[in-house]
């Protein structure tokens, strides 16, 4: 068995693409629009890592979908968890659980789907303005 992908349901294409390529940092690897079915499958990496792809599915049609906690989250291991917040924060992102530990962080997707960010290789020492900043919002 391998694993092959993690499907999460989009509705604005140009808004997942800048948070999940600009701002997080993950690259195109494939990307189909089926005209018949009217909706697109856009399938995204880590540079380097295209074995553990996530899949952008957007439905033509609107459709409203709910915030589910049952889906849980997708995780990214990053060589430094702080440059990658600042990053995020550049871009517009909210850091829900900053990295007061130097070692794991939440954001949300423009859907709401929630990504952890985990420090590769262990922590990093805490430092501010993360080890006093506090949750925002859900994660």
């Amino acid at each position: 068995m391998k694993y092959l992908h993690t499907m999460v349901r989009i509705t604005d294409v140009d808004a997942s693409l800048k948070f999940y390529c600009e701002a997080l940092g993950l690259e195109v690897i494939k990307r189909n629009d089926y005209p018949q079915g009217k909706f697109t499958l856009i399938f995204l990496a880590a540079p380097g890592d295209s074995g553990a792809q996530i899949e952008l599915t957007h439905n033509w049609e609107p459709e409203q979908y709910g915030g589910g906690r049952n889906f849980g989250h997708v995780a990214y291991a990053v060589d430094d968890i702080y440059a990658t917040c600042e990053r995020l924060q550049k871009h517009g992102i909210t850091i829900n659980r900053p990295p007061r530990d130097g070692r794991m962080a939440f954001v949300r997707s423009p859907d709401g789907i929630s990504i952890e960010l985990l420090q590769k290789d262990g922590s990093l020492p805490p430092c501010e303005p993360w080890a006093s900043m506090p949750n925002t919002g859900a994660w």
